[in-house]
């Protein structure tokens, strides 16, 4: 028999803590525990990493079984092998903890990571509890609760393919779940995709708890999502704005420091959890808008045409963008013909010191048409190995001129870079200063030629930007994404943690439509010297009886 007091998960938890020597749990993780045991079927838990939600669920699965023995379990998680960490550290509950020692698995009982059970547990084909990745064969088991932990991760959410793999592999749990079985989704959105935003549409009750208090005016945001714990909190007291939820957790400077590691997108998706931010519009620069073809370093087409047509769409490259933004090729070339590049212009934005990588990339001219035919970024800061490569890039694309990025160093990059250049491809070399707010400065340079769908890149771009980072962890290996930047990019300060590669083709599609801009000016003057020139001589012919002279400057 279950003493009373131990029937409210709460108790429990409290006495799992103690027997972990952890601190009491805190305001937050007794709410979060609160809503896992008394929310409905279907629910949803979202909160900030850190919070401990993967333990408090871990001590969840051992209270129902501690209040109900025949139950049967499955844990589902985005790897075999954090489904069965949890399952591990479940089992280690069940076997450490004396209140629970009748639960431990006799002589003739399942008893490993993989799947265990409990000691008063009868005879069954499912275990008490049994742990299995997302990927794996889940279609056979029978479960009476079903926790999705941390499901979605940065290794399968990354595209859009990935999250619609992985929309679909969740909607097996109904397959497996008893009748009057519940689900219990936990984790932080990964994307701005997340699976997690579209599972109230299939009938689940969302709640999210937030690292700091949201303002009254980003309420609305959350709906009725975001916890009544802490909604009536922030109304309550208006001072609390700003300040973390859980300040035992993580402090307002621990929180300050991770937002400037994630930047603000990466801190409202993670840490914040605002659900605002599955809203594309908030985003300028969509990548249905380029145009995606294969391209040379010499020669271009003269006019390709853009459509956003199904026949266009191109879904065998990795996509990174937001959800629905998908890449198009074009239409038609016009006459099909292809001609030299009017010119090839580099940017470069150096890391300094080692740090971050030394950016880059390489956009020509033709037909008011610009095409990004390289763009990536070399480790290194100012070794010699970056120097050649880069100079070997603009070699083998045939640059014309090279910026370079000088508000770091002042100018100690170019003046090393000279003379690789020298050695390798001769080319002139002029410093960029910048004094707008980059953001602002990226977004008013990339969204009017994007826009327009003038802006073309080679298909072997996206491959090696998706490809470039395969060596980072996850978490990061994103972030440092030229296409990924481009679709996350907004115009507020600090919006992305990395934006080196999106900032050296906004350098580099500058330049040209300065160019643009000062031809457009150009034709304008002709056309006003033509019309002056009309009228000179409609006045010579009638007035004069003669022809004027050809209208001169000198």
């Amino acid at each position: 028999m279950v003493d009373e007091q131990l029937r409210d998960f709460r108790n429990f938890l409290y006495l799992v803590w103690s027997h972990l020597n952890l601190p009491d749990p805190t305001p937050i993780q007794y709410d979060i525990a609160e809503y896992i045991q008394h929310g409905p079927k279907r629910r949803v838990v979202q909160a900030f990493r850190g919070v401990g939600k993967s333990w408090i669920t871990s001590a969840f699965v051992v209270h129902q079984l501690l209040l109900d023995p025949t139950k049967n379990i499955l844990v589902v998680s985005a790897s075999k092998q954090r489904a069965d960490d949890f399952s591990t550290f479940t089992l280690r509950l069940v076997t450490d903890m004396p209140l629970l020692r009748h639960l431990i698995p006799t002589e003739n009982q399942r008893n490993s990571k993989v799947a265990f059970d409990v000691g008063p547990a009868p005879a069954s084909h499912a275990p008490s509890v049994v742990s299995k990745g997302i990927t794996s064969q889940i279609t056979g088991a029978r479960a009476d609760l079903i926790i999705a932990d941390d499901v979605e991760s940065m290794n399968n959410s990354q595209t859009q393919t990935m999250r619609d793999k992985l929309s679909e592999a969740i909607k097996e749990f109904d397959a497996v779940l008893k009748p009057d079985g519940a689900i219990l989704f936990l984790g932080t959105p990964q994307t701005e995709g997340s699976i997690y935003a579209a599972l109230p549409e299939r009938g689940f009750k969302t709640r999210i708890w937030p690292a700091r208090y949201p303002k009254k005016t980003q309420l609305p945001r959350y709906g009725d999502q975001l916890a009544p714990k802490i909604a009536r909190e922030v109304l309550d007291d208006e001072e609390l704005v700003a300040q973390p939820t859980d300040p035992k957790r993580f402090d307002a400077e621990d929180l300050l420091e991770r937002e400037a590691s994630y930047g603000r997108t990466g801190f409202s998706l993670q840490f914040m959890l605002d659900p605002s931010l599955n809203d594309i519009d908030r985003y300028p620069l969509k990548l249905a808008d380029l145009v995606i073809m294969s391209l040379n370093p010499r020669e271009g087409p003269q006019k390709p045409v853009w459509a956003s047509s199904a026949e266009n769409m191109i879904q065998d490259l990795p996509n990174v963008g937001m959800p629905g933004d998908r890449f198009y090729g074009p239409v038609t070339l016009g006459d099909g013909s292809w001609a030299p590049y009017t010119g090839s212009v580099m940017a470069i934005d150096p890391s300094g010191r080692g740090a971050d990588e030394t950016s880059y990339a390489v956009v020509k001219m033709l037909n008011g048409f610009l095409f990004v035919t390289d763009a990536g970024g070399f480790p290194g800061g100012y070794s010699e190995d970056t120097l050649k490569r880069l100079a070997m890039v603009a070699k083998n694309q045939e640059v014309n001129l090279i910026r370079i990025e000088s508000n770091f160093g002042d100018g100690m990059f170019t003046q090393l870079l000279k003379p690789v250049l020298a050695k390798i491809h001769r080319v002139t070399c002029e410093e960029v200063r910048h004094s707008q707010q980059k953001e602002r400065r990226i977004c008013d340079t990339l969204e009017p030629v994007m826009n327009s769908h003038r802006l073309v890149i080679d298909r072997k771009v996206i491959e090696n930007d998706h490809d470039s980072t395969r060596h980072l962890p996850p978490e990061k290996a994103l972030r440092y994404q030229l296409i990924y930047q481009m679709s996350r990019v907004t115009r507020h300060r600090g919006a992305l943690a990395h934006d080196d590669r999106l900032d050296v083709l906004a350098m580099a599609v500058a330049y040209w439509a300065e160019q643009m801009a000062q031809d457009a000016d150009d034709q304008i003057s002709r056309r006003k010297d033509e019309a002056l020139r009309d009228e000179l001589e409609k006045f010579a012919s009638g007035v004069l009886g003669r022809k004027p002279k050809p209208l001169s400057w000198f």
